[in-house]
């Protein structure tokens, strides 16, 4: 029997893979009896697939098929996408009968369309995680179709559980004081919040406040520079293996809200100023921001509304009310459950 998961491009889709897949292997291990179960990956070649599961030898098979977005392309670029994901579903029904697959796992994202779609044409349980508060195309298209639709934002979700590792739970403790701030502009860099940081870090110092800076890959020498010449000791990078490290020493955060990011920094207790990517498909980083807004657990600024003055005076706050919030709404095991669901359907 094997599990085929499928969906990515991006880090967010990603990391739910590898969360679940983890647990997965985990279990088998602890049960050898039913450690016969084969897990399978099927991505594209396009987005950071190939760089994350390529190598991943967890994975009894992987699978990469020529395709790519369709909403973000023109006239005859979506012609081409659509003929190109087509062939890549003929490809993904004769992988569900090849591996004599009993559930698919979808994350959503272009790279899980021809397998969801291949699961949904030959009758094979499909089971779908959305990660963010306004769900993606492909996961709103296929919701009525799923076995299962899993979201930490719908009352109606079989799993409330956000699939977040162990570690960020372990780290969780109460803040009170800033005497740390953490700065995440993701891997890749956030302009806005970089600004924001360089722009307030002298009254940062002044106060005997801290700075983590992810700055982002191709920014880590020009924010290092920039602080430097402010004479400020500052730990920039840009990819770290470290982030639940950097998490842990942080009293308040400064980040983006993508979904991995958010339900991360809420797993720790930390408090967080949200700043959305502005262009994320259907507003979605603002979305899942206010799902904690209206809880009275975050704070959110537009990118075209950042005021340093009043992020200077939110840091001032108590925020014990807010850590100790977030520890309460929280649920843990989010990997496991999934991992079990997933493994109660191939009986």
């Amino acid at each position: 029997m094997s599990i085929l998961m499928t969906g990515g491009g991006t880090g967010g889709h990603l990391a739910i893979i590898r969360a679940v897949k983890e647990a997965l292997v985990a279990g088998n291990s602890e049960q050898v009896a039913d450690s016969s179960e084969m897990l399978i990956y099927v991505g594209s070649t396009k987005g950071q697939d190939k760089q994350w599961f390529d190598h991943d030898e967890d994975f009894a098979y992987k699978y990469f098929f020529d395709t790519r977005g369709v909403v973000n392309q023109g006239g005859l670029g979506k012609i081409k996408s659509l003929f190109m994901m087509a062939g890549a579903t003929l490809k993904s029904i004769k992988l569900i009968h090849k591996h004599k697959a009993k559930v698919v796992f979808s994350v959503g994202g272009f790279s899980a369309a021809p397998m969801a779609f291949a699961a949904k044409l030959t009758g094979t349980p499909l089971v779908i995680h959305e990660q963010n508060a306004a769900l993606g195309s492909l996961n709103k298209l296929l919701k009525p179709y799923a076995t299962y639709f899993i979201s930490s934002y719908l009352e109606e979700s079989p799993i409330k559980a956000y699939p977040v590792k162990e570690i960020f739970f372990k780290n969780a403790h109460l803040r009170n004081a800033v005497k740390t701030v953490i700065f995440l502009g993701g891997s890749q860099g956030a302009k806005a919040i970089n600004t924001l940081a360089l722009s307030i870090a002298p009254q940062l110092k002044q106060n005997g406040i801290r700075i983590i800076h992810q700055a982002g890959t191709n920014n880590i020498e020009e924010v290092q520079k920039a602080y430097d010449d402010l004479d400020i000791e500052v730990e920039v990078f840009g990819f770290t293996t470290k982030l639940a490290v950097y998490m842990n020493e942080a009293d308040f955060a400064i980040a983006r809200a993508g979904a991995s990011t958010l339900w991360e920094l809420s797993a720790t207790a930390v408090p967080t100023l949200y700043i959305p990517y502005p262009y994320a498909a259907s507003d979605h980083q603002y979305h899942n921001a206010q799902f904690l807004v209206k809880q009275n657990l975050a704070w959110i600024m537009r990118e075209n509304e950042i005021d340093k003055e009043k992020v200077l005076i939110l840091l001032d706050e108590n925020m014990s009310a807010v850590s100790h919030g977030l520890m309460e709404i929280v649920e843990k095991n989010g990997s496991q459950k999934i991992a079990t669901l997933l493994k109660d359907l191939e009986i």
